[in-house]
Formats: structure tokens, C-alpha cells, sequence
């Protein structure tokens, strides 16, 4: 499992001029809160927080932020980014306790495909109505994705939240909430070319019809 470390640096300069500023310097403010614990202002190095954002699992992980000598655990709960640029304007970090529940979105990753009936012998096609879910655990068991395995789907089978299996200890936010909740994850079906129905040719020979008299 990967660890991700980020190092961070107590922030006393506030405002919006103070961001820009700050930002020139190759850094990006930030915001630690929770843990029973005051908000804190940090920032973190752009670049170094730059190459950590482009692992998809740095966001389903429990990070590592080292701040005035100290390591602190946290999740990442928001990121705002740029509108045009490759820039990371701020980002909103919670920290977690080894005992208190956390929720986090985690990634699916979608496998055997190729190989399921209704793709390899039907000719359908799948289509992901998710590509991730939130959980709810203790931050030992956060999983880094969620496996959904699609060999075994037939033609106009579907997958639902309920259908996926999840590690010990983990939940699916969603489902918490009732059985209309259960999502649909993925399903097959056929393309939709496949479905549009041909206009019948007349049968070879036949004449077309005389048209009616007064026509």
C-alpha cells in the first residue's frame, strides 16, 4: 500500500492577497480541522502536492502531514483547483482518529469485462453509472478501491450497490439510507444500433403499388 506524506507549514498570513502571495512562492494554503482539535492553517508545497494528486489513491488513503515536528493523520476532503491552469488553489484536509468512524469516496475498478456473456457471447456493451462510492469505517480499514467484477453478467444484467463486496468493517454510505438507495453500478445491454429496428424492404420482384387514381 502506497504512503503518502505530505509536509506542511503553520500559516499566520490570511486574506486574499495573502494566498496570492503565497501561491507565487510555489505554495498553497490549506485548512487541517477536526479531531476534536481548533482548525488549522497550513500550507503545503505545490509541486510536491501536485505529483501526490495524480495517484488516484491519494484520495482514498489516510495521508501523513508533518507539522512543527509532529505527524498528523488525515483524509482529504476537498481540493479546488484552478479553472484554466494546472494549479491547486487550496485544499481542505480532515484529520481522523484511529477510532472514530470516517467517510470517505473510494474509486471502483471494474474488471473482467471482456470476459462476461453478455459482452463475449451477446455482443453487449457495459456502462458504469459509477465510477465511485462512499464508505463508512474505521480508518485501518479504508480499502483503497472497491472491486466490481463483471464476469459473471449477462445481457441486461445489472449490478447494484447491494451486489458489491466489500472488505470487513467497511460500509457503503448509500445503502444506509434504504433499499432506494441501492444504485445502480454497472449493467449490459445492447448498443443501441442494435436495437433500432430495419424498415422492411419489398420482397425483390414485387412492383411498386400504382398510385390511385386522381393522384
Amino acid at each position: 500500500m502506497t504512503d503518502f506524506v505530505l509536509n506542511a507549514e503553520l500559516r499566520n498570513d490570511m486574506g486574499k492577497g495573502a494566498s496570492r502571495r503565497l501561491r507565487g512562492t510555489g505554495k498553497v494554503p490549506a485548512i487541517l480541522y477536526g479531531g476534536h482539535q481548533e482548525p488549522t492553517s497550513i500550507t503545503l508545497i505545490h509541486n510536491e502536492l501536485m505529483h501526490q494528486l495524480s495517484n488516484e489513491a491519494f484520495f482514498s488513503h489516510i495521508l501523513t502531514i508533518k507539522l512543527g515536528g509532529k505527524d498528523e493523520s488525515a483524509i482529504v476532503k476537498d481540493v479546488q483547483r484552478h479553472p484554466s491552469k494546472p494549479l491547486i488553489q487550496h485544499i481542505d484536509l480532515q484529520r481522523v482518529s484511529a477510532t472514530e468512524t470516517i467517510r470517505v469516496h473510494v474509486p471502483l475498478h471494474f474488471i473482467n469485462a471482456n470476459t462476461a456473456p453478455g459482452v463475449k457471447e451477446s455482443g453487449g456493451i457495459v456502462t458504469h453509472n459509477l465510477i465511485e462510492a462512499e464508505v463508512q469505517c474505521l480508518p485501518k480499514d479504508l480499502p483503497e478501491f472497491i472491486e466490481v467484477d463483471l464476469g459473471n453478467m449477462a445481457l441486461n444484467e445489472i449490478i447494484h450497490l447491494s451486489d458489491l463486496k466489500l472488505p470487513a468493517g467497511v460500509e457503503l454510505v448509500e445503502l444506509s439510507h434504504g433499499e432506494s438507495h441501492d444504485q445502480a453500478v454497472a449493467s449490459i445491454h445492447l448498443p443501441r444500433a442494435a436495437k433500432e429496428p430495419t424498415e422492411e424492404a419489398a420482397p425483390t420482384g414485387e412492383a411498386p403499388a400504382a398510385p390511385a387514381a386522381g393522384e
